[in-house]
């Protein structure tokens, strides 16, 4: 059979927990979960094509032709929950081209199975995982079309949604394959500290044992790959595509101590030259580790620090202090690696002073960047589920189902409009970044002429500039005419 999967484009929506000029400049990434759901597809015997439309800035009708050629069976795409509306529109108007059947995956699956096929678009959902899922439906469609012996699998039968039983088994991340990313625009990703080229991101791990309550992943299960896995994927990234600089995505890329330091010594032995970056908790790493992870590569950790309050991070469950916090940034920068920190905005108690509380202890930890994010109450955290019960409004479920407007959603926890959170977000970002001493030592440590151009832009749009941003073909309907060599091949 034939696979075709589509990353889309999107924009910015106001229930988003970023600014717009945020998510403009956060980065561009290649579509990772996609990539597994192809490598999966592949490895069970299936022709596979990715089209990373958003990074490409494709118009409907040139995918369309892309894949005319390439004459898919099936063609999916990743469905979240955010994006749900434009990721809809995006599948009909291929559907209606084509007259191919669609498959939607995703997160959004996972929280709203039947409520994603209630439209006139998809035919199938993959609920969870893909390992087992996407090879059993490719077997179904290409002889027997037993769709209800596919395990984890909605479909349309009869005008009903049927939903399939899920794996008895528990997957292991560590039985898939690598993920698929020939063809890909690797020299087109960046994120916003980005010091080479080419870029990519990976996940080495699934699931978060913590239980912050605002985080989706809280409380399951940790499901990592082996640390000969991860290096062999570095390895691979850097010799066929030629990637120098990685992210890696887990939520807790450090929470098993013995894994962390076998990864990082494998890249030692290997003598791999890999810039990285990850995701860590203030708690998980030590003097120790950070030596490790430094000599291996790492140039940057995001810390999870989310307030300068002891009484509100204990209120969303985060299990760190304020010294742990200072402890942790100073170690971080004594080894060389640069601190970067993730704090919210509008947390269960915020007020102006503890916002301002929040703002003197960013500054003091003299942290590389940071990024202030708008608390919202997003699916499958336990703030969604008592928001749910305050409100009697599911409203996530009533925006994939037409039934409302796009909109902010309300904070009940704290005592600030959302509004007012937009605002204090955006001051967060200009009273941190504006400093006269902050911009010296940043201008100093720029490595290259794309770096400083994607900085000085962030700042003075951050500063100036608001509103709307990006291409949106289905309002314009009309083609993107900017010149692009890979509408060649």
């Amino acid at each position: 059979m034939r696979l075709a999967l589509v990353f889309n484009p999107f924009a910015y929506k106001l229930h988003e927990e970023n600014l717009r000029v945020v998510q403009r400049f956060f980065g561009l990434f290649p579509p990772l979960s996609l990539c597994w759901v192809a490598g999966i597809a592949e490895r069970a015997g299936h022709e596979v094509t990715l089209i990373d439309a958003r990074t490409l800035k494709l118009t409907p009708p040139q995918v369309v032709a892309q894949l005319r050629r390439f004459r898919p069976d099936l063609i999916g795409f990743m469905m979240t929950t955010y994006m749900f509306r434009e990721t809809l529109t995006w599948a009909r108007f291929i559907k209606n081209e084509l007259k191919t059947p669609i498959i939607f995956g995703g997160y959004n699956l996972r929280v709203y199975p039947k409520e994603s096929l209630m439209n006139d678009v998809a035919d199938f959902g993959c609920v969870n995982s893909a390992l087992l899922t996407v090879p059993r439906l490719l077997a179904e469609l290409s002889d027997g079309r037993r769709f209800e012996s596919v395990p984890g699998l909605v479909f349309k039968r009869d005008g009903e949604i049927v939903q399939t039983a899920s794996p008895e088994t528990e997957e292991r991340f560590a039985d898939y394959p690598m993920p698929w990313r020939r063809g890909l625009p690797h020299e087109l990703y960046e994120e916003f500290p980005t010091e080479r080229k080419n870029f990519t991101v990976m996940v080495t791990s699934k699931g978060c044992p913590r239980t912050c309550t605002f985080c989706e992943a809280g409380g399951t299960l940790y499901n990592p790959r082996t640390p000969e896995q991860v290096v062999d994927e570095m390895e691979l990234c850097r010799r066929e595509y030629g990637i120098r600089e990685i992210d890696i995505f887990d939520y807790e890329f450090s929470i098993n101590r013995k894994r962390t330091v076998a990864i990082c010594d494998e890249i030692v032995r290997r003598k791999l030259d890999i810039l990285w970056a990850c995701r860590a908790r203030i708690d998980s790493v030590d003097e120790e580790v950070l030596r490790k992870m430094r000599a291996a590569g790492c140039g940057r950790i995001y810390y999870g620090i989310e307030s300068g309050v002891q009484t509100i991070l204990d209120v969303v469950n985060k299990g760190i202090t304020l010294e742990q916090i200072r402890a942790t940034i100073h170690e971080t920068k004594a080894q060389g690696i640069r601190p970067l920190g993730f704090f919210l905005v509008g947390s269960p108690g915020e007020t102006k002073e503890t916002f301002d509380q929040t703002m003197r202890f960013a500054k003091g930890l003299k942290l590389d960047y940071i990024q202030f994010s708008k608390l919202t109450a997003k699916p499958l955290t336990s703030m969604w589920r008592e928001l749910v019960k305050q409100t009697g409004h599911d409203y996530w479920k009533e925006y994939i189902l037409g039934q409302t407007e796009e909109q902010a959603l309300p904070r009940p926890w704290v005592n600030f409009s959302n509004d007012q959170i937009d605002h204090l977000t955006k001051w967060a970002y200009i009273r941190f970044h504006a400093r006269p001493g902050f911009l010296l030592r940043h201008t100093l440590k720029v490595r290259s002429w794309g770096e400083f151009k994607r900085k000085v832009r962030g700042f003075f749009e951050m500063l100036f500039k608001q509103e709307e941003h990006g291409e949106d073909w289905f309002k314009k309907n009309e083609p993107f005419e900017a010149y692009n060599p890979y509408l060649k091949s």
